[in-house]
């Protein structure tokens, strides 16, 4: 039996249509209204620097909050149970301390640039900028590859219908309306409808959980968790579950989700000082928790649902395991079945909303720095503004294109979480061992820079596809987590070594502000 065979009929209506077409609708009008407040690239990327701590807050976790965050988040949970909590406390412990210490993200908001390789120049050099701004888009746009095919999944599960075609089409009409937003509006557009979407979706979210433990109760969820798996349901530690290695790797990627990845790092830059940096990343620490908590739980409510369910047991829980795009199906078909008529509308236009939400920010992240920090330092001459926003909105459907391409032609072949952590590691590897050792030793220099952020794209070949090729032909099991932390180290070498033999002659500006200094 496969999915299309399920026979499983959604509780999506006529009325929840309706609920989600006006939503979407209201969405477009607002890119269109606020279209006429952006006069240049600084109201574009970063909403003109003028975001206080609750509208930051609720537009840092609103995008990091996306349909794709729930579907690979329930995904997780789905597969993993209850261990893979471990990856939402560990987000949250990071970015408390991150928001305590200041750590990279002060330093950052002092100097007062748009982006990561901006920063790059100012410390290493144009070369390095436009290099490590070009793995910046490249990584994150193979990063996002998936986004789309997982929005078009979450539609297709909750509305019951699981055609190829149908699902092709759900991504091509996505992809419409999320270009067209993102283009009018930039990142004011974004803010705007970020914190809307938080609201709608933090309730929706809560009340289908509370759906969810009034249909399957507490005792049962937890009961068949561990009949399915065991003590690895439980214990992220164990050796049959994620293990020791895959847990130190999600402290990295708790560090980068909130400090090194450009989207997050973005909110930083557009806020009003240093002082509402601190606070909000101290209060995302706790929407960090969350986003995570609850996607992993409506995850192992689809586990329990559709293994009590005779026909579903058999498309989910295969002998050898079912495949990621099956497994991506389970949290939408699962809520199709348990949410009663309008409920599941709202939280349809909620998710749907967090979908736009996140590709606009992704889209608007990458086309910045492809202008901004590749483009323009190469270009003859200086580049006008009007020039800038014209590139930036031109690179929105050129990228646009290529995930509708990608996301109807490439294969997963593992956990959407996993793929976006090797696909991400390609720019944050480097990344990270630039930004720390940029901004807090001296002695790093442009050429240990750019071994550095050479080493990044060794993690290519824990990609799903490359990885199955690679094991067959070799004989080996390579495990992306230790893959990424070794790789990872060689950064660190790379950089330190490269720094002591080739040092800078001329040394720039170590020190972005002055201690306790802060930009307007």
């Amino acid at each position: 039996m496969t999915l299309k065979d399920l026979a499983l009929p959604s509780n999506f209506t006529n009325l929840d249509w309706g609920i989600v077409v006006v939503y979407l609708l209201g969405t477009v009008l607002v890119g269109l209204y606020v279209r006429r407040y952006i006069a240049n690239m600084a109201d574009f990327i970063v909403a003109g620097r003028m975001l206080k701590t609750k509208l930051a807050l609720a537009t840092m976790i609103g995008t990091e909050l996306g349909l794709v965050t729930i579907m690979y988040s329930a995904q997780k949970g789905f597969t993993g149970g209850f261990a893979a909590f471990h990856i939402a406390l560990v987000a949250a412990i990071v970015t408390l301390v991150v928001g305590l210490t200041g750590f990279i993200v002060v330093p950052l908001r002092r100097m007062g640039v748009m982006t990561i390789p901006e920063y790059y120049d100012r410390r290493f050099g144009r070369g390095v900028r436009v290099t490590g701004g070009a793995i910046l888009v490249f990584a994150g746009v193979l990063n996002m590859g998936m986004f789309l095919k997982a929005g078009a999944l979450f539609v297709t599960g909750l509305v019951g219908h699981t055609d190829p075609t149908t699902l092709n089409i759900i991504m091509s009409v996505l992809l419409a309306l999320v270009i067209l937003y993102t283009i009018l509006g930039g990142m004011i557009s974004v803010v705007i409808t970020d914190y809307i979407q938080f609201v709608v979706l933090s309730f929706g979210l809560l009340a289908a959980c509370a759906f969810t433990v009034n249909h399957l109760g507490w005792g049962n969820i937890v009961e068949t968790t561990l009949k399915i798996r065991g003590e690895a349901g439980v214990n992220p530690f164990h050796s049959e579950g994620f293990g020791t290695s895959y847990v130190v790797w999600m402290v990295l990627l708790g560090l980068v989700s909130c400090a090194v990845w450009q989207t997050a790092v973005m909110r930083a830059l557009a806020v009003r000082d240093v002082r509402t940096v601190k606070k909000l990343y101290v209060w995302s620490s706790v929407g960090f928790l969350i986003r995570f908590l609850i996607p992993y739980f409506l995850g192992i409510g689809a586990m329990v649902f559709l293994w009590h369910h005779a026909d579903a047991k058999a498309v989910f829980f295969p002998a050898g395991g079912a495949d990621p795009d099956t497994t991506l199906m389970a949290m939408p078909i699962f809520l199709s079945q348990i949410l009663p008529v309008g409920i599941i509308g709202l939280i349809a236009a909620g998710m749907l909303a967090a979908f736009m939400s996140t590709h606009d920010s992704y889209l608007l992240c990458w086309s910045s720095v492809l202008v901004q920090d590749v483009i323009a330092p190469l270009w003859p001459d200086e580049l006008s503004v009007k020039a800038r926003l014209l590139l930036a909105r031109i690179i929105i459907v050129l990228i646009g294109l290529f995930l509708l391409y990608w996301g109807l032609w490439y294969p997963l072949g593992q956990d959407l979480w996993d793929y976006m952590a090797v696909t991400g590691a390609v720019y944050f590897i480097g990344a990270t061992v630039l930004l720390v050792f940029g901004l807090y030793w001296k002695g790093a220099s442009k050429v240990g820079a750019y071994l550095a952020l050479s080493s990044g794209f060794g993690m290519l070949f824990t990609l799903g596809p490359i990885k199955t090729a690679v094991e067959r032909s070799c004989g080996i099991e390579i495990s992306g987590a230790v893959t990424g932390l070794g790789i990872l180290g060689l950064a660190v070498v790379l950089m330190v070594a490269g720094s002591l033999i080739w040092p800078d002659r001329e040394r720039k500006d170590r020190s972005p502000l002055p201690e306790g200094g802060e930009t307007a």
